[in-house]
C-alpha cells in the first residue's frame, strides 16, 4: 500500500500547480484515488473474507443437519430390521422344535403301525395253530378209532 496522501485544499488542487516534491495537484488526486481504492478493495476481501465464512459455516450447519435426517430413517430402519432378525430367530426355533415334534410323533405312529401289524400277525398265527391243533386232533380221532 501506497503511504497516505495529505489533503490539499481546493487552491492546491489545481492541476497545473506543483505540490510539494514536485508532484502537481492531479499526481495527488491520483494517489488519493489510488489510496481510497486500496482501502477498498480491502474492505470488500475482508467482507467477502467474512461472507466466505459464514456460507462455509452455514453449508456445514445445513449438511450437519442432513446428515441427521438422513440417519434418522436410516437408523429407524436398522432397528426394525434387528426386530425382524430377532423374530426369524424366534420362529426359527419354534419351527424347529416343531419339527422335532413332528418327527417323534411320526415315529411313535410308526412303531404303533408296526405293533398293530404285529398283533394282526400273531393273530392270525393263533388261528393256523388252532386249525393246525384241530386238524391233528382229528387226526388222531381217526386213527384212535380206526
Amino acid at each position: 500500500m501506497s503511504t497516505p496522501v495529505k489533503r490539499r485544499s481546493s487552491a492546491q488542487l489545481d492541476p497545473a500547480t506543483p505540490t510539494e516534491g514536485g508532484a502537481t495537484a492531479l499526481e495527488s488526486s491520483l494517489l488519493h484515488f489510488l489510496h481510497q481504492h486500496h482501502i477498498t478493495a480491502a474492505s470488500l476481501r475482508h467482507q467477502t473474507e467474512k461472507s466466505k465464512k459464514e456460507a462455509i459455516r452455514a453449508g456445514n450447519r445445513v449438511s450437519v443437519l442432513l446428515v441427521d435426517a438422513v440417519n434418522g430413517g436410516v437408523q429407524e430402519s436398522f432397528l426394525y430390521q434387528k426386530q425382524i432378525e430377532m423374530e426369524i430367530r424366534s420362529l426359527t426355533t419354534t419351527i424347529n422344535r416343531f419339527h422335532k415334534q413332528t418327527q417323534q410323533w411320526l415315529t411313535a405312529s410308526h412303531s404303533l403301525n408296526t405293533a398293530i401289524k404285529e398283533i394282526g400277525d400273531f393273530e392270525n398265527w393263533i388261528k393256523v395253530m388252532e386249525y393246525d391243533c384241530k386238524s391233528i386232533t382229528t387226526a388222531i380221532r381217526n386213527i384212535h378209532q380206526n
